[in-house]
């Protein structure tokens, strides 16, 4: 099934005209890696490569263009800019890419400060984003793909990048947005049983 009104090809050339290489590949890369957990996680691997692909579509706007969207985001997405780009794709990739599955759209939207309850499939894309070869530092994303290979638990491996996330942000002294606070307590109170010897 398609997802969106362009073939993935299609988005594969709209995307280049509108990022940067750097990010076209993280795109490509986080594509790969969406399908990959898809087919693992027994998800749609269809709506997976969409996803995976399109997920920072709007990361190249100019930001006089974000700032004019920011008014239609919830208090805590605009708590930094640096995540704008994720509502902000969501509402590009619906009006520019025709998406109207809102599975889609939201793994979209959340793949930055994360959600409570996320779906697998939104956990994919967020993880997808985390642990893409082609981009992302391998010390960082082997950090998380250890968890992932030692539990196999989506919940896991999510808990895990948020810990780094915040760490990061602590580290560079930048806010943290609330609602990502919430995830990661939500997700400590998930896992607890489980025995982490990592």
């Amino acid at each position: 099934m398609q997802y969106t009104k362009y073939n993935i090809e299609e988005i594969k050339e709209k995307l280049k005209n509108c990022l940067s290489e750097e990010r076209f590949l993280h795109s490509i890369g986080t594509m790969e890696k969406a399908v990959e957990l898809a087919q693992r996680f027994h998800c749609d691997i269809e709506k997976a490569k969409t996803a995976g692909l399109l997920h920072d579509c709007a990361k190249c706007l100019p930001g006089d263009e974000m700032e004019k969207l920011k008014n239609s985001f919830e208090e805590c997405e605009k708590i930094s800019e640096k995540t704008w780009h994720a509502p902000i794709g969501a509402i590009v990739a619906r009006k520019e890419y025709g998406v109207t599955d809102e599975e889609i759209l939201s793994a979209i939207r959340w793949h930055t400060i994360g959600k409570k309850n996320m779906s697998d499939f939104e956990k994919i894309i967020f993880i997808a984003d985390k642990i893409e070869c082609r981009t992302r530092e391998e010390k960082y994303r082997k950090k998380i793909e250890k968890v992932l290979n030692k539990t196999n638990s989506l919940d896991e491996a999510l808990l895990k990048s948020f810990k780094l996330t915040i760490k990061s942000l602590l580290k560079r002294k930048l806010p943290i947005c609330f609602q990502t606070i919430d995830v990661y307590n939500d997700l400590i109170y998930k896992t607890a049983k489980t025995v982490k010897k990592y």
